[in-house]
């Protein structure tokens, strides 16, 4: 299993914040924001991590995160020249991938009290990805479920969402994925879907959903960066309250 971080992007709904300097960079209470996804795929067991980052910020992502030898890793780097839509990650990392399973999290998805890494170390075909519960599905990819939470439906960002279900940062696919992702068709926006490679999946009858059940996360708004940094203040707030006094 390899993985892959999506820290591309212009990140313009933070603006003035990302004048400067690349949206996964900003800081999460006491860490870069990109931390957390690198903490999560570290944690997953995955070692080989490819970051694909947008030109303009390439040697401050080298300069925090370097070679992945402090962290017993390897890590690779790739540019995005310009945002072209999730799934484009998976031909960039085409050659990194190769013949192996990849785990992508996008850089600005947050994940507290993961229940998802065993899932991930127990994957063998197909396609995996997470749904969480959450009160506004429309800005992201909903999953209608029928019975025994079998999957009907997944829709990119509807305007009259199915389910209140939507599909969380972090995706694993086979090893086919990047010839798969080479056969999409830009969507209407003018973007490679990630939306229609679970659709791809899920015609085939190969596609696993899990429900997740930890804090989850997407940063990319003023209010999300300040309720995700609220929430990791307060955890590490307890943690030292827990911790035995010298």
């Amino acid at each position: 299993m390899k993985g892959i971080i999506l820290a591309g992007g212009r990140a313009t709904r933070l603006r003035p914040l990302t004048k400067i300097t690349s949206k996964q960079l900003l800081p999460v209470y006491n860490q870069p924001m990109i931390y957390y996804p690198l903490q999560t795929l570290l944690k997953a067991g995955i070692k080989k991590i490819l970051i694909i980052v947008a030109p303009d910020y390439a040697g401050q992502f080298l300069n925090l995160l370097g070679s992945g030898k402090e962290y017993s890793a390897d890590f690779s780097y790739e540019i995005q020249d310009q945002p072209r839509g999730l799934a484009e990650a998976f031909i960039i990392g085409e050659k990194f991938i190769d013949n192996d399973s990849v785990t992508m999290i996008l850089g600005d998805n947050i994940f507290l009290g993961q229940d998802f890494f065993q899932k991930i170390k127990d994957f063998k075909s197909g396609g995996m990805i997470f749904a969480k519960k959450v009160p506004d599905p429309g800005r992201y990819g909903v999953v209608e479920f029928g019975k025994n939470n079998k999957v009907l439906s997944i829709e990119e960002k509807p305007v009259a969402p199915k389910s209140n279900y939507a599909i969380v940062g972090l995706y694993t696919f086979d090893k086919r994925i990047s010839k798969i992702s080479r056969g999409l068709q830009p969507s209407a926006r003018g973007e490679l879907e990630i939306t229609d490679l679970h659709k791809y999946y899920l015609k085939k009858g190969e596609l696993k959903v899990n429900i997740f059940k930890g804090i989850w996360e997407d940063a990319g708004t003023f209010d999300s960066l300040l309720r995700v940094s609220n929430i990791v203040a307060e955890r590490e707030k307890a943690k030292a309250l827990t911790k035995p006094q010298k």
